[in-house]
């Protein structure tokens, strides 16, 4: 069944976006560049192979939670809509799915092949179900999710640790706006815990991680007609401690010239510098509780996995 998928992010809006950030991001000191440029087609299968990696706990951790919890979340929020933002392929959402018997399914995503992938899927799968697929950047377009009743927003994968603090709070309290009192935000975390435990995570022992990490580069080359030499990097995956939180970094092998002719720039690299592309945050309970407050919400419902790896987040919207 092929769902028909409302697009607010086309080809021309990515490419605007993507030389923005080019530009922005590699004449910055020091250099980095947006994880969301990770995910065109070939990105968002090898995302799709890291949750399945022995190393990569955070998906069977909270793959954990909502086997346990659906029912319950199901109870607590009466929710009639599930809107689903970086959805990619929605496997875990299937859970929420069969215990909430929503009305409407919405997943909102960058990459509109996981998204059409995730929707016709979905559709076969719940031939009762109305799906609405929104091809959007949650930073951006949260204001296109549709005014339906009894909303329940899941955010789930740990993918709010991506973003900054500041960030992260802008886009809480963007999520707050679209929803009315009372209606509920469930928000997926990863944990502070070892780096013995973390940064295996992301730099799993196969060389996935890597592939997706230097995807980002892939992407430049083929959309901006850059010259990054694949091999010439790196990949790099270290706990910063200071901010509790994982970096991924692309490290030059060796010194280098880059031309991006789209964007009329040329990148000298030093052997040795990186590009930082990608934070991921961890957390802990009063953090975010702390930070849904600010937002906005009260937490209801704090689940953590057996192993206490991984956390869902239930909260509702306040007056």
């Amino acid at each position: 069944m092929t769902v028909p998928l409302e697009v607010h992010l086309d080809a021309g809006d990515q490419e605007r976006a993507l030389r923005a950030d080019v530009v922005a991001g590699l004449t910055a000191t020091p250099k980095w560049l947006p994880p969301k440029w990770f995910y065109d087609a070939r990105g968002s299968e090898l995302f799709e192979q890291i949750t399945e990696l022995p190393e990569y706990y955070p998906t069977r951790a909270e793959r954990a939670i909502l086997t346990e919890r659906a029912a319950q979340i199901a109870r607590l929020t009466g929710a009639r809509t599930l809107i689903e933002l970086g959805s990619g392929y929605s496997t875990k959402t299937r859970l929420l799915l069969e215990a909430l018997h929503p009305a409407l399914f919405v997943p909102m995503d960058v990459s509109p092949t996981a998204l059409e992938a995730a929707a016709d899927q979905i559709a076969t799968d719940f031939p009762a179900l109305p799906v609405r697929g929104i091809v959007g950047d949650i930073t951006r377009h949260l204001n296109s999710l549709p005014d339906a009743s009894d909303r329940l927003i899941a955010f789930l994968g740990g993918t709010i640790g991506n973003f900054e603090p500041a960030d992260r709070a802008r886009l809480l309290a963007d999520v707050r706006r679209v929803l009315r009192p009372g209606e509920h935000l469930l928000l997926g975390t990863d944990l502070v815990k070892s780096p013995r435990a973390l940064v295996p995570a992301y730099d799993d022992a196969a060389g996935v991680t890597a592939e997706f990490n230097k995807n980002v580069l892939r992407v430049l080359n083929h959309h901006l007609q850059a010259d990054f030499d694949i091999d010439g990097f790196a990949h790099v995956a270290l706990w910063n401690a200071d901010h509790e939180w994982i970096e991924m970094r692309l490290r030059a092998r060796w010194p280098m010239r880059v031309t991006i002719p789209a964007v009329d720039l040329v990148v000298e690299l030093a052997a040795g510098e990186e590009i930082r592309t990608e934070i991921s945050a961890k957390f802990r309970r009063e953090g975010v509780d702390k930070e849904l407050t600010e937002a906005g919400f009260a937490l209801d419902q704090w689940w953590t996995d057996p192993e206490a790896r991984f956390a869902l987040s239930l909260a509702h919207a306040t007056p």
